[in-house]
């Protein structure tokens, strides 16, 4: 599909966004918010000055673990801007952009139960987010180390947190920084712990782009090494991540990771 030239001739650019995703892509009293969103709308200016737009409206449309790669593979989105993985699988049905972000799969539990390790989950039921990389992960820990884990699914990162929450799961698997989100936005956050040992290796963050449209997907690439390269991209960071966040004002207090930095200094696709 050719993206741009569809963008150029209907004025129009759409981004799949996450309801409740904190501090990624998030609605607060029907605004899109977060990080990756503050990305994505950087990386728009530079697409509307290429394309020699006055204007270019941005048209916003929520999207799932479910049903993200769906609405990009049949052009119903143009761009994802969330908190979605790279890996090789993916890479077969969308492309991505540089890494933004980079996080492991961990789990969270209540601290009065004292799970810290992989090893604390056997026996155990956890939930998980359906259509995530985190199932995978887990069910191939369950698999290989014996665990006997009841592995459960659910809609979405929130109703899997309030699972835990409620007594009806042990742990939450999921990605350690969104995790985060939701324990700083949970009464009270003390009562929760998140793992040391993590389930899985590094894997960053890469905003999803039609498949096979490299011209769009080179552009965006373009506009991700301004963003880096002009330091836009750690004042962004600061604000999400060491700064108070809407709605309640909670801080994720989370220092920039080595890996990151190393990905801002020297952006490339993520091929592994």
């Amino acid at each position: 599909a050719d993206t741009l030239a569809r963008i150029a001739a209907t004025g129009k650019i759409t981004i799949g966004h996450r309801q409740n995703e904190l501090p990624f892509s998030y609605v607060v009293d029907g605004q899109v918010l977060g990080y990756s969103m503050d990305i994505c709308r950087g990386v728009v200016e530079g697409i509307r000055r290429e394309l020699k737009l006055d204007e270019l409206q941005v048209v916003y449309v929520p999207v799932t673990t479910a049903t993200r790669f769906i609405l990009v593979g049949n052009g119903s989105i143009d761009m994802e801007c969330a908190a979605t993985t790279n890996n090789a699988e993916r890479r077969k049905l969308a492309e991505f952009s540089y890494p933004h972000f980079v996080t492991a799969t961990r789990f969270v539990s209540k601290k009065k139960d004292a799970m810290d390790a992989v090893a604390d989950l056997a026996g155990r039921s956890v939930v998980s987010t359906t259509g995530t990389v985190n199932i995978e992960q887990l069910n191939t820990l369950n698999r290989t180390q014996h665990l006997n884990i009841s592995v459960i699914l659910s809609r979405g990162h929130k109703e899997a947190f309030d699972m835990v929450e409620a007594g009806r799961a042990s742990a939450f698997g999921m990605d350690d920084i969104l995790l985060a989100g939701l324990v700083a936005s949970s009464s009270p956050p003390r009562g929760f712990t998140i793992s040391s040992e993590a389930l899985s290796r590094p894997e960053p963050y890469g905003i999803l782009m039609p498949p096979g449209d490299l011209i769009f997907k080179k552009l965006v690439n373009r506009e991700m090494r301004r963003l880096f390269e002009s330091g836009e991209i750690r004042m962004m960071y600061d604000k999400w991540f060491q700064g108070p966040v809407p709605p309640a004002g909670q801080n994720l207090n989370l220092p920039i990771s080595h890996e990151l930095k190393d990905a801002f200094a020297n952006p490339q696709e993520y091929l592994d």
